[in-house]
C-alpha cells in the first residue's frame, strides 16, 4: 500500500475506495435506541450527498423517519482482504432528509437511481411504501489498515468526498 503524500492523494484514495460500491451498510437506530443494521443501493446527487429509496417495510425506514440519523460503512471485500482485521472501510456519519413525495428533485434522483440500480427501480417507484431520503455526512472515518486511519469532519471531509480540487 502506498504512502499518502497529501489531502488530495487522500481525497482521491477515499472517492476511489467508495466508487467500487453499488450498495452501502446501514445502521439506525429506533426512537427507543434498538440499533438496526442493514444494506441498501445507493447513489450521490449532483452535491455528492448519498441518496437512498428504500420501503417502509423496512425496520431502517421507520428508524430513519423518526430518528434522522444514520451510520454508513462501505468496507472491502474478505476475499480482498489480507488481514480481516484491518479491512479497509469508510465509515460516514450522516444527518437524513426525507426527499418530498412529489416534484422534480425525485424525479431526476430516480432516473438516476434507474439508471445505475436497473429495471426494478422502475417497478419500486411505482409502490407506495418508498421513500427516497438523502443523507449528509457530516464526521468520517477511513481506515487503510493497522496505524493507518483518518478522520476527518467539517471542510476536511468535504475535501475527501467532493471530486474537485482541494479547497
Amino acid at each position: 500500500m502506498k504512502k499518502i503524500e497529501s489531502r488530495r492523494q487522500l481525497q482521491q484514495e477515499v472517492v476511489g475506495f467508495r466508487s467500487r460500491f453499488k450498495s452501502v451498510l446501514l445502521a439506525t437506530a429506533s426512537p427507543e435506541n434498538v440499533p438496526d443494521a442493514s444494506y441498501t443501493p445507493y447513489i450521490l446527487d449532483q452535491n455528492g450527498k448519498i441518496c437512498i429509496f428504500v420501503s417502509q417495510l423496512a425496520q431502517h425506514t421507520s428508524n430513519l423517519l423518526d430518528a434522522p440519523k444514520a451510520s454508513l460503512l462501505w468496507i472491502a471485500n474478505e476475499a480482498d482482504s489480507r488481514n480481516l482485521f484491518a479491512r479497509r472501510r469508510l465509515t460516514l456519519q450522516c444527518t437524513v432528509g426525507e426527499v418530498a413525495a412529489s416534484g422534480e428533485q425525485r424525479d431526476q434522483l430516480l432516473v438516476q437511481m434507474q439508471q445505475t440500480h436497473g429495471k426494478t427501480i422502475e417497478v419500486l417507484r411505482s409502490l407506495p411504501d418508498f421513500h427516497l431520503f438523502s443523507l449528509e455526512a457530516y464526521q468520517g472515518n477511513y481506515v487503510r489498515g493497522f496505524g493507518q486511519a483518518f478522520s476527518a469532519t467539517g471542510d476536511e471531509l468535504l475535501a475527501w468526498l467532493e471530486n474537485s480540487s482541494e479547497k
